[in-house]
């Protein structure tokens, strides 16, 4: 486990913005190849994954063929001709990553994406592609897990301009914390948090789950927006439960009703006011 130094997280975050477009600027021309390969398979590890868990369903929704992967799986894709495998590690080093990578390569097409391109994986793939996320100092994978959501949207054909976008609006946030950071600091006191996310969108709920453990160890899961008054509801009997909701499709309006009731803190993360995101307290 890295170490970690908290204290310097607010800046890495606070940086986000400028190297979401270093990414898009070093990047914007690159040809779409998981739009145009037969079938593509991401394979990573922790927030590698998280980011190609929501590229993956982004293909699929264009009807191509598409799957996320653990590294570490022990019943993996098989290499083929055709396929076009994208190895995912942001510091370069992920042994289960390059185990799998090497296990592609010389039958499948194997494109690696990295922050270090100096790294072990970048011995283990055809192509290396660079995060450009900096360095991160508080140890915290923050900036490379967005730069590689963002690379890979590229990757998937997604216009450069909508990643700019992204990174403009991440600024907003960032930009309107007196309005929204109190109520979130006092979300993080509950003793358990569920973060919800539609399932085209998980990877952004397992990423915030995993930000919620990493640093302020709270007790945070990742459920699918639809799936949670199925599966996840019960824990919400139990006293101080906090819910952060991210935006998605109409069952995000729907489940303010459906918590009623059950849970005494929740937060909503998206929408469009004036043209920036924005972070409502829905209930104390």
């Amino acid at each position: 486990m890295a170490e970690l130094r908290p204290e310097l997280l607010a800046s890495d975050v606070a940086d986000t913005p400028a190297w979401l477009h270093r990414v898009v600027d070093a990047h914007e021309d690159i040809d779409p190849l998981a739009l145009e390969a037969r079938r593509v398979l991401f394979i990573g590890m922790g927030s590698s994954r998280y980011a190609a868990l929501n590229a993956a369903a982004y293909l699929r929704s264009l009807g191509r063929d598409a799957h996320a992967e653990h590294a570490s799986t022990g019943s993996p894709q098989p290499a083929e001709p055709g396929l076009l495998v994208v190895a995912v590690s942001a510091g370069g080093g992920s042994r289960e990553t390059i185990a799998a990578a090497r296990r592609h390569r010389g039958t499948s097409t194997v494109l690696g994406v990295t922050n270090r391109p100096d790294a072990a994986l970048a011995a283990e793939v055809d192509t290396c592609l660079e995060l450009h996320a900096g360095e991160e100092r508080s140890g915290v994978a923050c900036r490379s897990s967005t730069n590689t959501l963002a690379l890979l949207l590229l990757l998937c054909g997604i216009d450069a301009a909508r990643v700019r976008a992204g990174a403009d609006a991440s600024a907003a946030v960032i930009d309107t914390t007196d309005v929204w950071l109190g109520p979130a600091a006092d979300l993080v006191g509950r003793p358990a948090i569920h973060v919800l996310a539609p399932a085209e969108r998980i990877g952004s709920a397992e990423q915030s789950a995993l930000m919620l453990r990493e640093v302020p160890r709270v007790r945070a899961d990742a459920c699918e927006t639809g799936d949670w008054s199925h599966v996840d509801v019960y824990l919400s009997k139990l006293p101080g439960l906090g819910i952060v909701l991210l935006r998605g499709h109409l069952l995000y309006d729907v489940h303010p009703v459906v918590l009623e009731g059950h849970v005494e803190d929740r937060l909503r993360v998206g929408g469009v006011l004036d043209d920036v995101l924005e972070v409502l307290r829905l209930a104390q």
